[in-house]
This record gives structure tokens, C-alpha cells and sequence, in this order.
């Protein structure tokens, strides 16, 4: 099933005064108390949305828009913080109703970073990293990964990228490895080099363990991002796939645009989506 923008918007009944005034309708398809909506699918957001902002306005922004799953970046939990100062955070985060499931994207470009990082996550008590790491860190990553028992999403960059490029050049570099190493899918990347978002996902279903919700303008390196449902990603279908593959990780937002004033195309990005699973 398939709908233009307008035709969607047109069968919920929803107008332009409705997404000026911020409000979310309170459909079945809104999160449940663990976050889990009534379609299956859990939404969250990445931090990096909230770049410009603090961690105390990231929160209260989260809230406002009814999203209970987050995953921090550097900015808002800082990498090189004591042990102390990234348990204080995590223990905000939480007492704020939130689940603080992961942390990224993280970087790993040498030996000490790939340690770090997950010293970092054991503090946060997080149950996976978003990360990137070097090609020739993946070993030592392994080891940690069965050391720590924490999760390694790796996530695609799209066009120019020299590590992963493709979620297919994840899959390339981690097929023999331990299975808690997998895929944080950035399905706005996807689109931009060229492949099917859907596709990816259905393809990699068992070891896909994050997603980074958003949408772009073109099929290219040029592609740059846009409210969800106003792009060429197909919204609908991907969201129809991650049902019928009975996705459990977060649907997480990660809305590049508007960096300084993100809620409104955030909000509308958030209740597209909401919206779309009441029909798909």
C-alpha cells in the first residue's frame, strides 16, 4: 500500500493547523508506557537531532513529542567524561521516563578508542554502541563485543564514505563475526547511494539492530535531508517491511535538518510516521 503525501494527509483529516500547533493526535499507533507502539514498532530518536541543544533540553524536547527510546550522541554525554560524570548522565536520562537504550554515532579509528568506547558504554549501561569502527579494529571490536556483552550497531554512511559506504560493505566486514555485531541502518543513506531502504532492511533482518529514521531529496551524494514523507524514501513500504520482519529495535529519529529549530520538522516528521502506521 502506497500514498502521496497529500492523499495521506487527506485520509487522516489533518491540516497545516494541526502541525503548527505541534499537537499529536493520540492514535492507537502512540507508544505505549515501554515506549512499544500498538503497530510493533518502538520510535525513539538519536540526539543528534538535538546537536544545538543541551542535555537537559534534549530530554524535555524528547518528552514533548511523546518519544520514550533515545541514544545519546558525544555532545549530550561526552565521550571523554569520567565514569562518574557518564553515569550522572545516564541516571538523568532515565529519571526523566526515558529509556537510554545506546550511544552514537561513535567514531573508533584506533585501539584506545575501540577500549574507551566501551568502558564508556559499561558506565552508561547501555545495552548497544552505534558505532564506527576502522576496518582493522573489527578484531579487537569482537573481542570486546564478547567481553562487555554489548552490542555493536555499525552504521552506513552513503555516498564517499570509505568505510561503509553500503550497509552490503557492513555485511561484507562483519559476516564471520560475533553475532551481537550488526546493523544501525541509515535509511536516508541508503537512499542516497542509490539502494533500497526496504530492501536493506529485510535483507539484513537478523542482525539489524538500530535504524536511523529520516528522508532526503535525491539518489545521489548531493541528496540532503527533509521532513519524513516529503523525500523519495517510501515510507510506508519501509515501514511495512520492518512489521512484517518483526523489527525490535528502535525506530530512531535522526532529523538533520533545522539544526538550530528541529521540533517543528521533527514533529511532522514523528506524526507522519505515527500517522502511516495506522494504515499500512
Amino acid at each position: 500500500m502506497s500514498f502521496t503525501r497529500h492523499e495521506f494527509l487527506k485520509l487522516l483529516g489533518l491540516g497545516a493547523a494541526g502541525a503548527a500547533s505541534l499537537s499529536i493526535p493520540r492514535l492507537s499507533a502512540q507508544p505505549t508506557a515501554s515506549g512499544r507502539a500498538a503497530s510493533g514498532l518502538t520510535l525513539g530518536v538519536a540526539s543528534y537531532t538535538f546537536r544545538e541543544f543541551s542535555l537537559d533540553e534534549t530530554i524535555e524536547m524528547t518528552k514533548r513529542l511523546n518519544l520514550k527510546n533515545i541514544a545519546l550522541k558525544s555532545m549530550h554525554m561526552p565521550l571523554d567524561a569520567s565514569a562518574a560524570d557518564i553515569k550522572a548522565a545516564a541516571k538523568k536520562v532515565r529519571d526523566a521516563g526515558l529509556s537510554l537504550y545506546g550511544a552514537g554515532v561513535i567514531y573508533m579509528k584506533t585501539a584506545d578508542e575501540v577500549k574507551q568506547t566501551f568502558e564508556y558504554a559499561k558506565a552508561a549501561d547501555l545495552e548497544m554502541i552505534i558505532g564506527v569502527p576502522n576496518h582493522e579494529l573489527l578484531d579487537l571490536t569482537n573481542q570486546m563485543v564478547k567481553q562487555y556483552n554489548i552490542k555493536v550497531a555499525i552504521h552506513n554512511h552513503g555516498p564517499g564514505d570509505k568505510l561503509y559506504s553500503s550497509v552490503n560493505d557492513v555485511y561484507a566486514k562483519i559476516k564471520d563475526l560475533d553475532k551481537r555485531i550488526g546493523f544501525c541502518i541509515d535509511v536516508g543513506h541508503v537512499q542516497r547511494i542509490g539502494e533500497d531502504p526496504a530492501k536493506m532492511v529485510e535483507k539484513y533482518k537478523d542482525r539489524l539492530y538500530d535504524m536511523h529514521m529520516k528522508d532526503v531529496n535525491r539518489n545521489d551524494g548531493e541528496g540532503t535531508p527533509l521532513e519524513v514523507g516529503r523525500g523519495l524514501i517510501d515510507i510506508p513500504r519501509l515501514l511495512k517491511t520492518l512489521e512484517k520482519i518483526n523489527y525490535q529495535g528502535t525506530v530512531a529519529f535522526e532529523y538533520e535538518k533545522d539544526g538550530k529549530d528541529p521540533i517543528v520538522g521533527l514533529a511532522e516528521s514523528v506524526g507522519y510516521v505515527r500517522g502511516i502506521l495506522q494504515v499500512v
